[in-house]
């Protein structure tokens, strides 16, 4: 907006005020006079600007952000706590159950015992809120003395901790919302209602599904694999615990039904030469970050798995020169996916 407004524009302005009969070269009287307001307005305006895209959801960052578009009542998502699946044994490796609200300790991470689901299988909590506390593996050490505990192991991870949501994906849910209203119980209402659930990474909604007033959502987590039976039951007592009775967040009559989206299994093998100085390992690590970042983002937007894209990816990473007869799940084509699958990678298999 105000691109024009530099400092040597704001000079020249100023000295074209100044009588010609006076002495304006630089280094004159008049000339360092007027050269530091010149900067300083200079500088007013650079502030100006960057002030003035504040004010707008497309241009804002930070407190900005959330004050612009706190008119909607969307607001960012605070870090949500991982909770995860454990199981401890006596000295005999029978299954043993603990005191409620116990806590354990696995590295640096602290968790705690919130719910059994089974006889000496608990549901654990993390301390810390994020995504540091999705440590889904290995044994626990208790911070109390527990009697008869022998070993504590975390097996699974039930419901994934998120950190809090950045400016990007706040932006993204607000224009969303502006761009597909969610009102009176349509299509994107019952979206919203599931991306309310923390831990909940995207949905989809199937109208009609099984005939007159039904509705399938299909849902992901965080880490936009399919859901754990927890976190679709949470949502499935959110939206409509008891069917078509208006319980939930569903009007009176919908029988909503919310389901786990599938995994679709990808193995991905190819040659590749490698740059100097590089390890066969080291780039298959590096690769594996890059197609997970990819998943994530083809999870629930895409209707395939483009073998281009990958081969692309592929010499994206670091230390490939270049590659020869990559594969998807065998076949040298894309691999499809239906509407409630998403993709899983389940093995990368790279060779020299």
């Amino acid at each position: 907006m105000y691109e024009d407004q530099t400092f040597e524009a704001l000079l020249e302005r100023m000295l074209d005020r100044v009588p010609s009969s006076l002495d304006k070269r630089e280094g004159s009287i008049i000339y360092d006079a007027l050269a530091p307001a010149a900067a300083e307005m200079a500088q007013m305006y650079i502030e100006l600007d960057v002030n003035s895209n504040l004010f707008f959801a497309d241009t804002a960052t930070g407190e900005y952000l959330e004050r612009s578009i706190a008119w909607s009542g969307i607001t960012r998502r605070a870090a949500s706590k991982a909770e995860l699946k454990a199981m401890f044994y006596n000295s005999a490796s029978e299954l043993l159950d603990i005191p409620p609200g116990s806590r354990f300790s696995l590295d640096l991470l602290h968790y705690t015992a919130v719910e059994k689901l089974a006889p000496g299988t608990y549901r654990l909590e993390s301390e810390a809120a994020g995504e540091e506390g999705n440590r889904y593996f290995g044994s626990l050490l208790p911070i109390n003395y527990i009697p008869g505990l022998a070993r504590g192991e975390i097996t699974a991870l039930l419901i994934p901790g998120e950190n809090a949501e950045d400016d990007e994906a706040l932006r993204q849910r607000f224009l969303e919302s502006a761009r597909r209203p969610s009102t009176s119980g349509n299509k994107y209402h019952y979206m919203e209602w599931a991306l309310q659930i923390d831990g909940v990474g995207g949905a989809r909604v199937f109208p009609l599904w099984n005939g007159p007033k039904t509705v399938k959502v299909v849902i992901v987590d965080a880490a936009k694999q399919p859901a754990s039976g927890l976190l679709v039951s949470q949502v499935q007592q959110y939206i409509d615990p008891i069917a078509g009775q208006g319980e939930g967040q569903a009007p009176v009559g919908a029988v909503v039904t919310v389901a786990a989206a599938d995994g679709k299994s990808i193995s991905v093998t190819a040659k590749v030469t490698l740059a100097s100085g590089y390890t066969l390992q080291a780039v298959i690590d590096a690769f594996k970050e890059i197609l997970e970042k990819y998943r994530k983002e083809k999870a629930f937007t895409a209707s395939y798995i483009s073998q281009s894209v990958i081969g692309s990816l592929l010499l994206d990473t670091e230390g490939v020169v270049d590659y020869s007869g990559l594969k998807l799940n065998g076949g040298s084509g894309n691999v499809t996916l239906s509407e409630t699958e998403v993709p899983l990678f389940s093995s990368v298999v790279l060779e020299v």
